[in-house]
């Protein structure tokens, strides 16, 4: 790059942070998350707003929200008479490779202003406490940022490998190796397994297979020789089940 285009870069950066700060303090309320603001600040491109800057900071911190929206969803609890379905449904998740969410199912959902994810109620720029006293829930919001943020780790973990690698401190979990840039994100606990023997564990509970707990980054050697041995595990268990009891019948009669 030439002296001249990296010149220029800077200017523009350094007037798109110009505007950004000045649309930041004009929204920005007498009352506000510390730590966010120092983050936002600290970014190479500024949020300009404070919803922005809430939801930069939760990005940059995916296993801090992880572990908040698994303790909202504790503090909320499982809806009285709720189980862990599958189905086409509306709120049912058609995969046990999805969390369970109680909360966005119509039955149990708690409106507006609540988090469909934990149900706990949603405040000014998605924050999860009522740091400005109101008492009112932000009737514009279904999610807390930290939500959203643990929801996309929960679906796609194998995008934040490059975190949970630090979190590992680039140790293989199951060689102690070295982890390589070919190193794959893995479920301790396959779900396969958690649908199997732990449907019916609390619900918060459930969460926390999805989760930081439930990941580990391996190599991919180790994950392949893994993901073999679950494959033979349920390939045994099928053909267990489908093999007729001593004493039954070999067919029913007509």
């Amino acid at each position: 790059m030439s002296e001249g285009s990296a010149s220029s870069g800077s200017t523009w950066r350094d007037t798109r942070n110009a505007r950004s700060r000045a649309r930041l303090d004009r929204a920005l309320p007498a009352i506000f998350p510390a730590p966010v603001l120092r983050h936002a600040l600290s970014r190479p491109l500024l949020p300009p707003t404070p919803r922005l800057a809430v939801e930069s900071y939760w990005r940059a911190h995916i296993l801090r929200a992880d572990r908040l929206a698994r303790a909202l969803a504790a503090r909320s609890g499982a809806p009285e008479g709720w189980t862990w379905r599958l189905g086409t449904e509306p709120g049912l998740a058609g995969s046990f490779r999805l969390p369970p969410s109680p909360y966005r199912e119509p039955a149990h959902a708690r409106g507006r202003g609540h988090c469909c994810v934990c149900g706990q109620p949603v405040f000014r720029f998605g924050w999860h406490r009522d740091l400005w006293g109101t008492g009112q829930p932000n009737k514009n919001a279904a999610w807390h940022s930290a939500c959203v943020t643990a929801w996309k780790l929960w679906c796609a973990p194998a995008e934040q490998v490059t975190v949970l690698k630090r979190h590992q401190r680039h140790r293989c979990t199951e060689s102690g190796k070295r982890l390589f840039k070919t190193a794959e994100v893995d479920h301790r606990v396959p779900l396969y397994r958690v649908w199997r023997e732990h449907r019916d564990a609390p619900w918060p509970e459930l969460l926390g297979y999805w989760g930081a707990p439930n990941l580990q980054v391996v190599n991919r050697v180790v994950h392949v020789a893994k993901c073999g041995a679950e494959a033979g595990e349920r390939a045994a268990r099928r053909r267990a089940e489908a093999e007729p009891v001593p004493g039954d019948p070999p067919f029913a009669e007509s």
